[in-house]
């Protein structure tokens, strides 16, 4: 019998051994990738973050933003802004809330150094007033040119009343929170305590050298920055912050050119 020859074509393959699991040789299983799934947010920390996407947009359309638009700013979908808000009402209250909330401005005044002089102090502290009111103005202004009156009338959600989901925007209100319960005074009152507190601590190392006590410069120049952003002759140029603070500091006049009957101090 011909036997076939060891590169015959035709020749049927050899048998291999079968190969055991100990075998050095054999071929180890492909590792499986592990997949970790992201860590799910709380409905807190998800309302505060569509919070926090809304509120530029609400700075630029007020009340006609559309809920499509949040979704897409924020990387949801429109499903998961329903989730943690009742409707796109509620969604606007709380924009309203977090404009008024001093929180930031007052945390920005706190970490301002006390090494600095007090001139760039009160600078840095004005200018976080300002980028404060400036972003409250734009959020409440756009608001109420596009016809939403925050407060409990007329929600959507009132018994009687379809459930809003969609994109329209609500009816006139009256101002309240996003609980529907009238925003009480107190809150504002206690906003601007807080950030007076912050504004005093910051002329401590100057107390001994102060006309009056810091509290009551710090009231003075919130007084100043406040009315500052509400002038009513918006057609004029208002004061820089650096000049307000300077004319806060050292006065209406001129040092160098100070009249006799000044001199040596009032």
């Amino acid at each position: 019998m011909t036997q076939p020859k060891p590169n015959d074509p035709d020749a049927a393959p050899s048998p291999q051994p079968a190969r055991t699991p100990n075998d050095p040789d054999a071929a180890a299983p492909s590792p499986q990738p592990t997949r970790r799934r992201a860590p799910s947010m709380s409905p807190e920390a998800r309302r505060a973050m569509i919070v926090h996407v809304t509120l530029p947009l609400v700075a630029e359309y007020g009340a006609a933003v559309k809920t499509s638009q949040i979704a897409a700013a924020a990387g949801i979908g429109e499903a998961t802004i329903f989730r943690v808000f009742k409707d796109k009402d509620e969604l606007l209250e709380a924009c309203i809330a977090e404009a008024l909330r001093p929180d930031n401005v007052v945390e920005a005044i706190r970490a301002i150094p006390l090494e600095i002089s007090l001139h760039e102090r009160l600078h840095e502290a004005a200018a976080a007033m300002e980028a404060h009111m400036d972003r409250m103005g734009r959020v409440l202004g756009a608001m109420h040119a596009s016809g939403f009156r925050s407060g409990p009338h007329n929600r959507s959600d009132a018994p009687g009343q379809p459930h809003q989901r969609d994109d329209a925007p609500g009816q006139p209100r009256e101002r309240g929170d996003a609980s529907g319960q009238p925003r009480e005074r107190g809150g504002r009152v206690a906003g601007i305590a807080a950030t007076r507190a912050a504004l005093a601590e910051l002329f401590a190392p100057e107390q001994p050298a102060l006309r009056l006590p810091a509290d009551q410069l710090a009231g003075v120049l919130l007084d100043l920055l406040f009315a500052r952003s509400r002038r009513p002759d918006a057609g004029s140029e208002p004061i820089c912050v650096a000049s307000l603070i300077e004319l806060f500091l050292h006065g209406a006049f001129d040092q160098a050119k100070l009249p006799a009957e000044f001199q040596g101090g009032a």
